[in-house]
């Protein structure tokens, strides 16, 4: 069953094209990578199919929903972490679950429960009361994705979020993407870490708003006949 099915999406700034026809197909419970350098036109891909920005033309539906007549629908069916704003950092923690807890629209009951089960979870308990600014990136990372999938959504997106985190937490943040998807959430997640197309499921490498490869990373390597997911993506943009 496919979470994401994207035809000949297309988004133009004036007489750029950001986004150039791009197809594609994720299944449910897919970790999905796409791998490109800044500017190749992953966040707005991800911006379209989250409802953020129209597509100038193409289609998709995410969750079943078609992203164009049904942007709302989408939205209650998805998570999404941002390279920029994903928490509000002059809020505690415990404000910010229950914060985005009630813009996603579940009951009181749900969101006491599932704030302690994330506390405990993150081994936030004793920091449940500080602000989000005080915490060190690497946690403020983690409660973000924990915010993003704290109402069970069918698809999450993460854009790019181990960006400036150190190595151990970055692990730790795959280990929690591995959790997700092993309940069935399809995590679609951007990056320019060439290391982290070896987690996902498949990858995709987009350059100048183009899809030019597709596949596992066993794949890829093989078809370039290279080592490293590295190799094929300096091939790809040279």
């Amino acid at each position: 069953m496919d979470s994401i099915i994207i035809d000949q999406l297309t988004k133009k700034f004036g007489s750029f094209t950001a986004v150039d026809k791009v197809s594609l197909r994720i299944q449910k419970g897919e970790i999905f990578g796409l791998l490109g350098a800044n500017g190749a036109g992953k966040t707005t891909l991800i911006k379209i199919l989250t409802g953020l920005s129209g597509a100038s033309s193409g289609k998709a539906t995410v969750a079943g929903f078609d992203i164009h007549r049904h942007v709302e629908k989408v939205k209650m069916n998805i998570g999404y972490m941002s390279q920029k704003f994903s928490l509000y950092e002059d809020l505690t923690v415990r404000e910010n679950i229950q914060l985005f807890g009630g813009i996603y629209g579940v009951s009181s009951d749900y969101i006491k429960t599932k704030t302690t089960l994330v506390l405990d979870q993150l081994g936030l308990q004793d920091s449940a009361k500080k602000l989000v600014k005080s915490l060190p990136l690497g946690w403020r990372q983690k409660l973000a994705f924990s915010v993003a999938i704290f109402h069970e959504p069918k698809i999450v997106f993460l854009d790019e979020p181990t960006s400036g985190v150190d190595p151990i937490t970055r692990r730790q943040f795959w280990e929690m993407i591995y959790a997700a998807a092993s309940q069935g959430i399809t995590v679609l997640v951007t990056t320019h870490y060439m290391d982290e197309a070896s987690y996902c499921d498949r990858i995709a490498i987009m350059n100048a708003g183009k899809m030019e490869a597709l596949g596992s990373p066993g794949e890829l390597k093989a078809a370039y006949q290279v080592d490293h997911i590295e190799d094929v993506f300096i091939h790809i943009v040279r």
